[in-house]
């Protein structure tokens, strides 16, 4: 264990470089995700082009670090195109001309150079949010409570699946996380610079993602307790209502000098990625989007028309208008597939059942035993006698806020943002819940070596407890060995692993578009079989078709970011559900497939039925079906 606690940082940099080394490996083996197509254009037209008329929905935070590499790159971007000029946030039209190379008399791009350039920047901010982790951690709960709060977090098959994609998911957890660490700094010291710090990590959470409004009301009702709770100091001589309400008044004006701070750097942001870009445009994407006849709707339109014809006002009418836009969406939700059925409307059971379906067992098992032990230690504290009445139990509430502000923090956060979550109207993936990952590693690792801690009175239960810890240290370092590279399908051996999580759940749970190269690759190798040239022709790869006919052509149904086109070139035929079957090869995407058998249908409409009991031939990657249909 002194070994482990005096080469800490070396074990930490060890780790986060294997995290490093994967993530860039399972990328380079993945095409564009469904979101990347819109995401990726915007990025390199707000930093070249100080533009932001594509993908206004998500402020630019995350998107300026991804489009940074373009700038030494220079790619051909279509300016001079209708889609630009006079298209109202025609993302996915622009996305598909930038990367995927549908207008080659304007431009033609490499997307894998795209993807790889774009993506590296939330590799290295998913090896600083393991950073963070590890200090923070460290901070409450001691080294060896930071090495495992890394480790979970770089172990965890959901963490590497996303933490190379030009999203907003990891960022935002990274930057909550970062923002709810220096906010507790402020708390603690409510100094000049602290309040600063506190504010620019407060503006840099804003800046990556709008479910981050949520620690606004949260840090200021933290910092009224805490300052509520603060102990007066011998020396101070006034009465005790006069110390709290000086107190309250401290540290409600820094704090309110904190969320200016916070806001001078949206502003600063927001002027920068939009200082070329026309005000008309916000207007047209106002009527387009803020067309409700609802109250709130309309006052975000009026907002950004009065507003977006000034150049010092436009930054924050292009940040009310993503506010608007968001918020716009979740009311009205997203279609979705969950547990056989199709529906726009959101189920409370999504996200716990999606948790449970995804999160490792050895995790799940472990916050289960964290919550179970958290709770016996308050009721221990109840039987000693320490809360007998009200007030006493306020004392006691007052005391561990002033003392484990971290944690109260933490779990707040997790309560606060798992509720707004699971009463919300879009459930369309897992990866909407990463904001309170870091904070769940960060809780179990503290918690599970509290636990130790205290058994060390006892060595034979001390040790005992210590082997346990230690197997299931190792099935967690495991379990991304053995999940590679399938981490964006990844579902516990409870939920039928990767081959069966498609039943629950798709889209980005299952499959967001990640397989288009391994689609390519499969269809390459194949022919090469056929050929006689595949240096495993007798063995290995080129037996799973073996008794197939080469792929001349092959049926697509692909839902992704990426163009079956591009890849796949004049093997490619566009297929959907509703077209006559024909003989011949198919790749039909999970998400596609599911969609099409749940959802409602006319009944002379065609959909994928009669493929229920056809197995595929293989499957590329995990979400990808092949099929071959021989002539009847």
């Amino acid at each position: 264990m002194d070994s482990l606690k005096k080469h800490a940082n070396w074990i930490v940099a060890g780790i986060l470089l294997l995290h490093f080394a994967v993530s860039l490996s399972v990328s380079a083996q993945e095409s564009a995700i469904y979101d990347e197509k819109a995401h990726i254009p915007a990025a390199y037209s707000y930093v070249r082009y100080g533009d932001m008329r594509l993908n206004p929905e998500h402020p630019p935070l995350l998107k300026d670090l991804a489009g940074l590499p373009f700038l030494a790159l220079q790619p051909a971007f279509p300016l001079q195109s209708s889609e630009w000029q006079a298209g109202v946030n025609e993302q996915w039209a622009i996305g598909d001309m930038f990367i995927n190379c549908t207008r080659p008399d304007m431009l033609c791009n490499d997307a894998d150079a795209l993807l790889f350039w774009s993506r590296l920047p939330i590799i290295l901010l998913s090896v600083l949010l393991g950073i963070m982790l590890f200090v923070w951690t460290k901070a409450l709960g001691g080294t060896l409570a930071g090495l495992f709060a890394v480790t979970l977090y770089a172990a965890d098959p959901n963490i590497i699946a996303h933490n190379h994609y030009v999203t907003t998911d990891l960022g935002s957890a990274a930057f909550i996380f970062a923002a709810s660490y220096f906010f507790v700094r402020f708390l603690k010291a409510p100094s000049l610079k602290n309040v600063v710090v506190a504010g620019i990590f407060l503006g840099l959470a804003e800046l990556a993602k709008f479910s981050a409004v949520l620690l606004f009301p949260l840090f200021g009702l933290f910092a009224i307790l805490y300052a509520l709770t603060k102990q007066r100091p011998e020396s101070d001589a006034g009465n005790m209502i006069s110390f709290k309400l000086r107190t309250l008044f401290q540290y409600g004006f820094k704090f309110t000098g904190s969320v200016l701070v916070c806001f001078a750097l949206i502003w600063s942001l927001y002027a920068w990625n939009t200082i070329n870009m026309p005000g008309e445009k916000l207007v047209d994407a106002a009527d387009l989007y803020l067309s409700q006849q609802n109250a709130p709707a309309m006052f975000a339109h009026a907002l950004v028309v009065n507003t977006s014809g000034s150049e010092l006002l436009k930054p924050f009418s292009e940040y009310f208008l993503g506010v608007a836009m968001v918020f716009s969406r979740v009311a009205s939700g997203n279609p979705h597939y969950f547990l056989g059925e199709v529906s726009s409307q959101s189920s409370p059971w999504y996200f716990p059942v999606v948790f449970l379906l995804k999160e490792t067992l050895p995790f799940l098992f472990l916050l289960f035993f964290a919550l179970c032990y958290s709770l016996y230690r308050i009721g221990a504290s109840v039987a000693a006698g320490h809360i007998r009445s009200l007030s006493s139990f306020f004392a006691f509430v007052g005391r561990s806020i002033r003392r484990k502000p971290a944690q109260y923090l933490a779990a707040s956060f997790i309560l606060l943002y798992g509720y707004v979550s699971i009463t919300g109207n879009l459930t369309i993936g897992f990866r909407h819940l990463f904001p309170i990952l870091p904070f769940l590693y960060m809780l179990v690792a503290k918690t599970v070596f509290d636990f130790l801690k205290r058994r060390q009175a006892e060595p034979a239960t001390h040790k005992t407890c210590s082997w346990i810890f230690g197997i299931m240290v190792f099935i967690i370092a495991a379990i991304p060995v053995l999940a590679y590279p399938g981490y964006l399908s990844y579902f516990n051996p409870a939920a039928g692993g990767n081959a069966n999580g498609y039943r629950y759940v798709t889209d980005s749970n299952y499959d967001w578009g990640q397989d288009l190269k391994n689609l390519d690759g499969f269809v390459e190798t194949h022919n090469r079989c056929k050929a006689g040239t595949e240096s495993q022709s007798e063995t290995g790869r080129c037996a799973i078709t073996a008794g197939y006919p080469a792929i001349d052509r092959i049926r697509v149904d692909y839902f992704g970011g990426g163009s079956p086109i591009y890849y796949l070139q004049d093997k490619y035929i566009p297929w959907w559900d509703k077209r006559e079957p024909e003989s011949g090869w198919y790749a039909i995407s999970s998400f596609f497939y599911q969609e099409s058998l749940y959802r409602q249908k006319r009944p002379e409409e065609r959909n994928y039925e009669w493929l229920q009991n056809i197995q595929p031939v293989t499957r590329a990657g995990d979400s990808i079906f092949i099929y071959y249909i021989p002539e009847k």
